[in-house]
């Protein structure tokens, strides 16, 4: 079960995934939720794939070539058909297999990898969908529960330290270099685990959307535990 109790206004459950795709988001709704409860051995899966890199793509054809249990093998359709239904919607979706994602220590006062609350930004009309089947999951965060780093006076005083323009190039300055993405959770904050198995639609910053982005986060992971993971 999905905990609403600080989120009622966000986030939108269905059963199934025709309604995922097609419920508008509106007001402060930006997360759909298509609650699930999954059956099959997702962790054998992930055991199976040999991992010499952070994150390895499993495409379909590797995941067939599997020698899997009986539980495993529900596992792998479920997750063949979860990439089958994404692409005929239209979307690219890609199954990863994580073990961490890299940190970014460039600017330690504001760090934008995705371990960061952060916003989605595409030029053109599209949403986010991810799915975490096996390992830690992400976390989300009612917008109204976090701060724009951008607009710290802290930080802002050092962004304009590091750029190196005339002043009203500083917001394009801010974009350019994703700062303006990412968020600091208030002290009273309370994020939403996504939990394993429910596959989530959530709303990102382009120019014919029409409530704010969702704010959201990777997890840190488990040691020795990877995570399996489907995104576009």
């Amino acid at each position: 079960m999905i905990d609403l109790s600080h989120a009622e206004d966000q986030i939108h459950c269905v059963t199934n995934f025709q309604d995922l795709v097609s419920t508008p988001f509106y007001g402060k709704m930006n997360a759909i939720c298509w609650s699930r409860k999954l059956i099959g051995d997702f962790a054998e899966i992930v055991k199976k794939v040999e991992l010499n890199e952070n994150i390895v793509t499993l495409d379909p054809e590797k995941l067939r070539e599997l020698e899997l249990s009986e539980q495993g093998q529900l596992a792998r359709e479920i997750l063949l058909n979860d990439l089958n239904i994404l692409e005929a919607y239209g979307a690219a979706p890609t199954l990863n297999i994580i073990k961490c994602y890299e940190r970014d220590d460039s600017f330690p006062f504001l760090p934008t990898d995705v371990y960061s609350f952060h916003v989605d930004r595409s030029p053109v009309p599209t949403d986010t969908f991810l799915c975490t089947y096996h390992g830690e999951s992400s976390d989300i965060l009612p917008n109204a529960q976090a701060t724009q780093k951008v607009l710290i006076p802290e930080i802002r005083d050092k962004l304009k330290e590091l750029h190196d323009g005339a002043d009203e190039d500083f917001e394009s300055f801010l974009s350019e270099y994703f700062f303006d993405l990412h968020y600091q959770a208030k002290p009273t904050a309370t994020p939403v685990n996504l939990g394993l198995g429910h596959l989530w639609r959530l709303a990102i910053d382009h120019p014919e959307s029409k409530v704010p982005p969702c704010l959201h986060r990777a997890p840190k992971e488990k040691n020795g535990e990877h995570r399996l993971l489907l995104i576009c």
